[in-house]
């Protein structure tokens, strides 16, 4: 694979290998061990509290493995033994166990890192912050709702945390608290102790050792990648990851190589596989790492994906849910989704076709793959409206 260069068409057939969907598919139920498969590909599911659809981290596994019994993954996370946990990695994110010392450098950097109020709450009240921990220490697991505070100072529809809150994930962001579980989606936090395995709080590595590893891990999820994919991946910052990288390539663990239609210099994952075709089908969540970073999604797929949750109504082009639809090697339709569980129905709200291909095809097989997702959703049907240039063969397909 140490080639000068490689075809638009390889790189992207190799970073589809890299996420995964290149795997046999398994055979049964999926068990944790497909779980730790799809794991040991991406490295990590990002989170995200919007649930017009499902929660985007349960997302990634059915892209991948298909139905899968969605206590698979909240078992893994929160239960024992435990295989994953909380923490910022690419954002808000389930991560393998065996990543949480590779991201104590991050946890030792929250008071210059932290977001504002977080970092606000811990210099102004420390000793307020404290007595949290101490809470939890004698009461755990506890959410912030648990504990007695005063009103929000500025209420709103997104930041309206009252002091407990900004403590706890001040805590939380500084490695002193972990996630115990959810309820709901809200978190339940507990000391890290009582929570991870005991082999996961050996020693720390140093942060030079800790950022190579995260870049392997990127890079191993990724195939084929530039510096900003890479350094993207789990969020290190330009500088760190510039030197972390020319060390990789001193050490022969990234290979740089040229890509067709890529401005920017490309390092190749020595381990990528390079499959002859890919044959996927799979919806993709707009916080699917193979689509996260939407310029390397355009550069590999020619789609111009952005995500329109946060643009007014009449201003959205293509709806505020959009999954890409990957079929074979390529993205070939987006659709916006969701799921009307009152009505038991799984609702394509608006359907487009990416231009040259037959939206026929195109329609049958997203036609199938809807009614996948809906089984596994345990909806009854699939229903379409009319918007969208592929709307009405998909209305047919349905049919």
């Amino acid at each position: 694979m140490g080639r000068p260069g490689l075809s638009s068409a390889e790189a992207r057939r190799i970073a589809l290998a890299a996420q995964g969907f290149c795997d046999p598919p398994i055979a049964g139920v999926p068990d944790r061990r497909a779980l730790r498969r799809v794991l040991g590909r991406v490295g990590l599911l990002q989170m995200d509290s919007v649930n017009v659809l499902v929660r985007s981290h349960y997302l990634p596994l059915f892209s991948r493995l298909g139905p899968y019994p969605v206590r698979l993954l909240e078992s893994a996370a929160y239960r024992a033994p435990r295989e994953l946990f909380e923490y910022w990695g690419h954002e808000a994110s389930l991560l393998p166990v065996a990543a949480q010392p590779l991201l104590r450098w991050r946890m030792e950097r929250a008071a210059h890192e932290a977001w504002g109020g977080v970092q606000r709450i811990q210099r102004e009240r420390p000793g307020y912050v404290e007595a949290i921990l101490d809470e939890v220490r004698r009461r755990g697991p506890l959410g912030a709702g648990d504990l007695e505070d005063e009103r929000p100072r500025r209420a709103g529809p997104w930041w309206g945390w009252h002091d407990a809150k900004r403590a706890m994930e001040w805590l939380f962001w500084s490695g002193r608290v972990t996630t115990a579980g959810r309820r709901g989606f809200e978190r339940l936090y507990d000391l890290p102790e009582r929570v991870l395995p005991a082999a996961v709080l050996a020693p720390t590595p140093s942060e030079e050792e800790a950022q190579r590893r995260l870049l392997r891990i990127a890079s191993g999820a990724l195939g084929v990648a530039t510096e900003r994919d890479l350094r993207d991946y789990f969020r290190l910052g330009v500088a760190e990851a510039r030197a972390r990288i020319a060390e990789l390539v001193e050490a022969g663990d990234l290979v740089p190589v040229r890509v067709e239609g890529w401005r920017q210099q490309a390092y190749l994952d020595p381990a990528a596989r390079l499959p002859r075709r890919v044959s996927a089908r799979a919806l993709l969540t707009p916080f699917d790492s193979l689509v996260w970073e939407r310029d390397r999604a355009e550069r590999l797929f020619g789609m111009q994906y952005r995500l329109e949750i946060y643009v007014p109504a009449p201003r959205r082009v293509h709806g505020y849910y959009v999954l890409p639809f990957l079929l074979g090697d390529t993205l070939v339709a987006r659709v916006d989704l969701k799921a009307d569980r009152a009505a038991g129905a799984l609702r394509a709200l608006a359907t487009w076709a990416q231009d040259g291909w037959p939206a026929a095809t195109v329609a049958r097989e997203l036609a199938g793959e809807l009614r996948r997702m809906a089984g596994w959703l345990q909806l009854e049907r699939v229903e379409s409206a009319d918007r969208g240039d592929l709307a009405p063969a998909l209305r047919a397909a349905l049919r």
